[in-house]
């Protein structure tokens, strides 16, 4: 008999495990920009948790005179490969602090150079072969964000129930917050109204 409970504890245990993540999905509007992609929406911190950095690179390419994509987001620790995939030589280089103020130095067609980001924040990317050209990665303490695609849509998958502050960057629009409760099963929908 006390084996059967057991099995039987398991089991529950094992179902109930399997439910413990839930999604946000949303759309920002915005006042005053044509399109609002590019907007990183996001959970900040996870009071207790600690995050490893994926064991996949990130890419920030460089291709028709433009950075692709145009706003990255990463989690801290996060290596970005950055690929010259254009016919002409370009150099990738921030004047941020938080990255230490790298400049990989100008590079020919198929070199790819590499950045590992430490710390969080906004760091800006520029070139200095093409003045047009910048960027942003948007470094994070959560594996919890997503960019905003054409329409201004996000999912954010696989965030353990909870209350959270979700909030908002873009590079011309007023940053938000937002409280918002994350079943531990299923999806909660979020509208931001964005403006400059």
């Amino acid at each position: 008999m006390p084996m059967r409970l057991l099995a039987a504890a398991v089991t529950l245990l094992l179902f109930a495990g399997s439910s413990t993540a839930g999604t946000i999905t949303g759309t920002v509007k915005a006042r005053g920009v044509r399109d609002p992609r590019d907007v990183v929406v996001y959970i900040e911190k996870v009071p207790g948790a600690t995050f490893s950095p994926p064991d996949r690179r990130a890419v920030m390419d460089q291709l028709n005179l433009v950075f692709v994509p145009h706003v990255l987001p990463v989690l801290v620790g996060t290596t970005v490969d950055f690929p010259n995939s254009d016919k002409v030589r370009h150099n990738v280089f921030t004047p941020s602090r938080l990255a230490d103020r790298f400049n990989l130095g100008t590079y020919p067609t198929g070199v790819v150079k590499r950045v590992t980001f430490r710390r969080p924040g906004v760091i800006p990317l520029l070139c200095n072969v093409h003045a047009e050209m910048s960027a942003y990665i948007v470094v994070l303490e959560t594996p919890y964000f997503a960019a905003t695609g054409p329409g201004g849509t996000f999912r954010i998958s696989d965030v353990p129930g909870g209350r959270y502050e979700l909030k908002t960057w873009h590079e011309a629009l007023r940053p938000l917050t937002r409280a918002v409760e994350v079943p531990a099963d299923g999806d909660v929908a979020v509208t931001f109204e964005l403006s400059r």
